[in-house]
């Protein structure tokens, strides 16, 4: 049994849940704070897109953008020598873009269910906005936030389509586990079909058990 298939599958998660995680809560403290409705609706559907598309779909864009002969492909060719697509950063791109979200929507979600009181009430005694948003904003959300991040990396881990379209099925470097169940059924192997399905159904029950656990004691905390 090749084990790559997890190693790669969980450094992908990994790193791109580092990448959503911020890019989310900025994206969302970012909309909730602007003030035209119109604007907002415009800017929450770009954001929101890659949920709703077919993940092939969003892999063709990021094919499109991120090829070598595109011109963003070849200026980080060029300039920085990184072949993004059909590579590893290909996969944490394809995790980065189908999680996001997903997190973009849970942190916006528990942004919007915060008390406005107690944001008046930091700003009467003076704080700055940074200061809101760390001190009071942060920990009342952190509850939404954890469950966005979780749910975020277990999407990124589970990702297929786009990943197939962006960074392909090279063994030891782009085939995550995903890829490998669909590669292991194609070639008829199903016994190593089964073994990389138990794994995957095992981290993904993992994952539910350590959301709701830290929900669990996020919302306790926010009650102290």
């Amino acid at each position: 049994m090749d084990y790559s298939p997890i190693i790669i599958s969980l450094r992908t998660a990994s790193v791109s849940i580092v990448v959503t995680f911020f890019l989310g809560l900025a994206a969302a403290r970012f909309v909730n704070e602007m003030r035209s409705e119109k604007l907002k609706v415009l800017i929450d559907g770009v954001f929101t897109l890659p949920m709703v598309l077919p993940p092939t779909v969003a892999g063709f864009f990021l094919l499109y953008i991120f090829g070598v002969k595109r011109p963003i492909g070849e200026f980080f060719l060029h300039f920085f020598a990184v072949k993004i697509a059909f590579s590893w950063w290909a996969t944490v791109l394809a995790a980065v873009v189908i999680s996001f979200p997903l997190m973009y929507r849970s942190a916006r979600g528990a942004f919007e269910q915060v008390d406005m009181n107690l944001i008046y009430a930091g700003r009467t005694l003076g704080m700055s906005e940074w200061k809101i948003f760390r001190k009071v904003l942060m920990p009342n959300a952190m509850p939404g936030i954890l469950s966005g991040a979780i749910l975020a990396f277990a999407r990124g881990l589970g990702e297929f389509g786009a990943t197939a379209m962006i960074a392909g099925n090279i063994a030891g470097k782009t085939r995550t586990l995903p890829i490998a169940v669909y590669s292991a059924v194609a070639a008829g192997d199903m016994s190593l079909a089964y073994r990389y399905v138990i794994i995957l159904v095992l981290i993904s029950f993992i994952i539910i058990a350590f959301m709701n656990y830290a929900t669990d004691v996020g919302k306790r905390g926010r009650i102290r």
